[in-house]
């Protein structure tokens, strides 16, 4: 099956370039484009894409903002965030609506595509430059860690896994470290998913920020 995909962008340029690049490839398809947030959000509902190619500054609703309706909404589509802007702040407002992914548009067109379809595939995905120092930072700001986040419910074991999970461990080297088999790691990580409300790996790692497993550097 291939991987439905909406533009969105609110220079039609890069959206037609996008439409180009998708179009020569055989496992994904351009199922709508969107101008604004607020298109976005609508298109999402009407077309049920599996990822959206969000941009950020658009007028009126913005690329964050509609990532959260996106998101909030509690659909299959996932959102990876493709952008001019890689400061702090844009990539903060995105992983924290919901966003799979971050990539700025001087990558590679193949790296792009390859970012499709990891997140079209239910993993996560930050471009190189775009670190989780970049997530401990902000998690460490007081306006924004607020230590919400609960581990009640969580096993001893999955505390563990989720500690490794936030260093940034494969399920591979968790299974390693923790000498279980990897169907076992990957079992933890889909339950911490579930118990934590994570759509992905980008989010466990922020929780375990937020949860206090893992501090901050400095």
């Amino acid at each position: 099956m291939r991987v439905r995909v909406l533009l969105v962008d609110d220079q039609p340029l890069i959206r037609a370039g996008l439409r180009v690049l998708i179009a020569d490839v055989p496992d994904m398809e351009v199922v709508g484009e969107a101008g604004t947030g607020a298109e976005a959000v609508r298109l999402t509902r009407e077309v049920v894409p599996d990822v959206v190619l969000m941009d950020l500054r658009m007028p009126g609703t913005d690329g964050i903002q509609a990532t959260r309706q996106i998101i909030a909404a509690g659909g299959p589509t996932r959102v990876l965030v493709l952008t001019t802007f890689d400061d702090d702040e844009h990539v903060h407002g995105a992983l924290r609506a919901g966003a799979s992914g971050f990539l700025v548009k001087d990558m590679a067109l193949e790296d792009i595509l390859a970012a499709i379809r990891v997140v079209a595939a239910g993993d996560a995905l930050i471009a190189p430059g775009v670190t989780r120092r970049l997530i401990a930072e902000f998690v460490r700001r007081p306006a924004a860690a607020s230590r919400s986040r609960s581990l009640a419910g969580i096993t001893d074991r999955e505390r563990e896994v989720l500690t490794l999970v936030g260093q940034g461990l494969s399920n591979a080297e968790i299974a390693e470290q923790l000498v279980i088999s990897v169907a076992t790691a990957k079992a933890h990580v889909a339950r911490l998913f579930s118990k934590l409300g994570a759509r992905d790996r980008v989010h466990l790692v922020i929780a375990a920020y937020e949860t206090g497993l893992i501090t901050p550097p400095g």
